[in-house]
């Protein structure tokens, strides 16, 4: 039975999973990560509406659309994380829950990935777990919507 809907958001570059240098991102491919997803969501009760764009404008819009058709967002922004405020924007006016997943941590990277523009807005946020912090995410938010609290 489901009983709250989640928008799965994907940036820029995610289309390439187990391509692109699988030793930072692991050989899963985003087709597998959305099975997952479908699955965890499945096991939650949650309607899953996974997508992915490399192009900024596209993902904005699906968040505008959110705004009247689903009761929670996940979203890895990949680097619009740390260069979009245009993004975080949209997000701050949806008024829905937000969870940021990222597949590496971030903070053990490069130090222009240690900024994020989405995580202040985000309810919590995920690194460093690979692909398995989508699922993560996925239970979090299933909480978060179950109980109606944000805290």
């Amino acid at each position: 039975m489901t009983f709250a809907s989640v928008l799965v958001l994907n940036g820029p570059n995610l289309n390439l999973l187990g391509t692109r240098e699988p030793a930072i991102y692991g050989s899963e491919t985003l087709a597998d990560v959305a099975q997952r997803c479908a699955q965890a969501g499945e096991r939650l009760g949650l309607a899953i509406d996974f997508k992915q764009s490399n192009a900024e404008d596209r993902l904005i819009d699906w968040l505008h659309d959110a705004r009247t058709n689903v009761d929670g967002i996940v979203i890895n922004p990949a680097a619009y994380t740390h260069t979009s405020v245009a993004l975080a924007d949209a997000l701050t006016a949806i008024a829905k829950p937000v969870i940021e997943v990222h597949i590496s941590n971030a903070h053990k990277r490069e130090a222009f990935r240690h900024h994020s523009f989405v995580s202040p807005i985000a309810e919590a946020v995920i690194v460093g777990c690979g692909t398995q912090g989508y699922v993560l995410a996925l239970e979090r938010m299933a909480t978060l919507l179950k109980a109606g609290d944000r805290s």
